[in-house]
């Protein structure tokens, strides 16, 4: 089994691959004052709960925006299965072109969506991973990562609302029955929900409307699926895109 590691800025998820499929995915949540003893633990406690044994694990890989975590990490794999994980950056193989102005700023989970998006969908394509932020990406006919937008994420939207008024509550991320809400907890569910999906459509416009032709859409991501569902274009939801790129990486540079 290989081991994949998406550490976010949220989440960290683990996906474990047997033979090109994706075994598994558990979440932990991502915190940096965490040593790499503590982490060596909470990880080999998730994949005991997925009957994931120690000598099963043969090759890991890490995709890292956090990069205080990036050597705890690596040296948490290290104690608990003893193999030497990748890192995914700058020298590894990842079977697409990077054409922006700083390639080495491009971050790991963006390319590893691209690289699974590109290798097992194919381009041109618009690649949206729905995390702490929204990117939006495009990847050209011969796979080439040609830029990117950011967008604030959907619960980062989600916080500020509630943190920043003095009457608006913490609420559950759900899609109301109607757009227009008849109480405060629909009101800020419509506009959060159907506000980031009317967003996302918007962009899709623009980005089709630069290159001049129709792109396939993909959409990946932990929020993917509460709000791609209520996007008017047609959008292919993969929601561990990341992992599957990461995959596919590994086997590129073992």
């Amino acid at each position: 089994m290989i081991l994949a590691i998406d550490i976010g800025n949220t989440n960290i998820v683990l996906g474990g691959f047997v033979e090109d499929t994706l075994s598994f995915v558990a979440r932990i949540a991502t915190d940096t004052k965490k040593t790499e003893d503590e982490y060596a633990a909470v990880i080999r406690s998730v994949l005991s709960i997925h009957e994931v044994g120690k000598q099963e694990i043969r090759g890991a890989i890490i995709a890292s925006v956090v990069p205080p975590l990036n050597t705890v990490m690596k040296k948490a794999v290290r104690i608990v299965y003893g193999v030497e994980a990748l890192l995914v950056g700058p020298g590894i193989k990842t079977g697409i072109n990077i054409h922006c102005d700083n390639p080495a700023t491009v971050g790991a989970d963006l390319i590893c969506a691209c690289a699974g998006a590109h290798h097992i969908y194919g381009s041109p394509s618009l690649v949206i991973d729905m995390g702490t932020a929204t990117k939006i990406m495009l990847v050209d006919k011969t796979g080439t990562f040609c830029g990117a937008s950011i967008i604030p994420g959907v619960n980062i939207g989600l916080r500020a609302l509630s943190g920043g008024t003095a009457q608006l509550p913490q609420i559950s991320l759900e899609a109301p029955k109607s757009v227009i809400g008849k109480n405060t907890v629909d009101c800020m569910r419509s506009g959060v929900v159907f506000g980031n999906a009317c967003l996302i459509d918007g962009m899709i416009d623009r980005f089709c409307e630069e290159v001049g032709e129709k792109l396939q859409v993909l959409a990946t991501g932990g929020l993917a699926p509460t709000i791609i569902p209520h996007c008017r274009h047609e959008i292919l939801l993969d929601e561990h895109m990341v992992l599957k790129g990461l995959y596919i990486l590994y086997t590129k540079n073992i």
